[in-house]
């Protein structure tokens, strides 16, 4: 029995978390991935469509006010509207077909009741839904997505830019590798993200608008005399989207498939920072800003946890749960059409829900945190077995035989300090010349071309 007060959807009755604990955090996605979204969107495809059948004089010229009429009615279409949508689809239990009887209903009180019997003319749901689904997704990519992915690149390169010359460990297998640079291993980050952000903002998804198995049979037979194939390229161009005029029923979803896989790969590289900062705060690189009244541990008072990154992480994977789904699921139909889709898709969103929640975490992250410096440099000096691969390197050049086998006998495993390193390079059998040039290393200057790298990656940031 569902206690008293528990009825009412809140945020604290929402099944999932989106709807509740991280409702206000994700009320920008309301007008993309609700249902009243998705409703408000039909209606604007369905009209649309009325009106080019207009301005190709398939139907009567509209007027001037009714034009203005139908483009007020899309402007302003809201929940009330919606639930009218609603309130119909509990007689006719098929979504498409009440958006249209709420539209005629509407048209009914206006100069346009003449033309009734062309709303819908010719077509099936899926014209309506592919379209609809296809033009929330590339608006949410362009509105949302896409301009926060920027700022977090943004964030991640404007500090390789402060770090880029700043030496610290590196580590291949999680064991102390050579010296690199803090700004140089973010720009890697940053670049990364950069370059899917280009690819996702390229994609164009692709529409459909030819009938209940994509063959104009409905169009073609009331009105034989029309182009239809010029009319669909023309009405799907038009929305921004590719024409696709070989379909079955539905348009087949090879393009969302190839989208939400653009969001998966930039997802997974957002683990892969989380990850990365997460080591990098455990071993003290980067110290986390602590804030009055926030509490890291019920019972140890001194934590401060690296919870942004953890939830970015978490969210992250659970949006690429659901995307690797949607990438096997959506291009399957069952011959000309099955609907195990459309529950699918009408979760989409949850998928971009969790992937934004991403996105909010990481750059929280990055907001409260600063370098230790001091840290930084410790480990880089505590251990300068590091410089092994510089010095075979260089007895190479001075034809010592096997000089990786020697390095590798004397320090292989070992941790080496600057005062055995300096006793150990005394040993080497190399001319004054070369001892001189290996004793200028130190773990702070082996660092290669790190700060032309990370001057290389901000050009191709700022420019690409």
């Amino acid at each position: 029995m569902t206690q008293r007060g528990l009825e009412e959807l809140t945020t604290l009755t929402a099944i999932t978390p989106l709807d509740g604990r991280y409702q206000r955090q994700l009320s920008p996605l309301v007008n993309y991935f609700s249902e009243y979204a998705l409703i408000k969107t039909r209606v604007e495809i369905e009209i649309l469509y009325l009106a080019a059948m207009s301005e190709r004089r398939l139907i009567r010229p509209f007027t001037a006010k009714e034009k203005a009429l139908l483009s007020a009615y899309i402007a302003n279409f809201g929940p009330s509207e919606a639930a009218d949508v609603k309130a119909i689809e509990e007689k006719t239990r098929h979504d498409v077909k009440a958006m249209e009887r709420h539209l005629r209903n509407f048209l009914t009180k206006t100069s346009l009741q003449d033309v009734l019997a062309m709303v819908h003319f010719g077509l099936t749901s899926e014209d309506i839904n592919n379209l609809s689904y296809r033009l929330l997704i590339s608006r949410a990519r362009d509105d949302i997505f896409l301009p926060m992915l920027s700022e977090i690149v943004s964030d991640i390169a404007g500090r390789a830019a402060l770090y880029r010359d700043l030496p610290m460990l590196a580590r291949t297998h999680g064991q102390p590798a050579v010296p690199t640079t803090l700004g140089k291993e973010l720009a890697v980050f940053a670049v990364r993200l950069h370059r899917q952000s280009k690819k996702l903002q390229e994609l164009t998804l692709t529409g459909k608008l030819s009938g209940a198995v994509g063959n104009f049979n409905a169009h073609l037979v009331g009105m034989p005399k029309v182009d239809w194939f010029a009319f669909s390229r023309a009405f799907v161009t038009k929305l921004g989207l590719t024409p696709n005029l070989v379909t079955t029923q539905i348009n087949t979803p090879d393009d969302l498939a190839e989208m939400v896989q653009a969001f998966q790969r930039i997802n997974t590289i957002l683990i892969n920072v989380d990850q990365d900062m997460w080591r990098y705060i455990s071993d003290g690189y980067f110290v986390q800003e602590v804030r009055k009244g926030e509490v890291g541990s019920s019972t140890m008072p001194q934590k401060v946890n690296p919870i942004d990154f953890e939830n970015s992480e978490g969210n992250a994977g659970l949006a690429n749960a659901l995307f690797t789904f949607f990438a096997a699921k959506l291009p399957i139909s069952r011959l000309q059409r099955d609907l195990s889709d459309s529950t699918v898709m009408r979760n989409m969103g949850t998928a971009f829900g969790y992937t934004l929640l991403s996105f909010i975490s990481v750059r929280k992250g990055f907001s409260r945190i600063r370098v230790d410096e001091d840290r930084t440099g410790d480990v880089l000096a505590s251990d300068w077995s590091i410089l092994t691969e510089a010095v075979q390197t260089i007895l190479r050049k001075d034809n010592v035989e096997d000089p990786y086998t020697l390095i590798a006998d004397l320090s292989r495993g070992k941790r080496i300090s600057r005062e055995e390193w300096e006793r150990w390079l005394e040993e080497l059998p190399v001319s004054r010349e070369t001892a001189g040039e290996i004793a200028r290393l130190t773990p702070q200057n082996y660092i290669g071309l790190a700060g032309k790298i990370v001057r290389e990656a901000l050009r191709e940031i700022k420019h690409g």
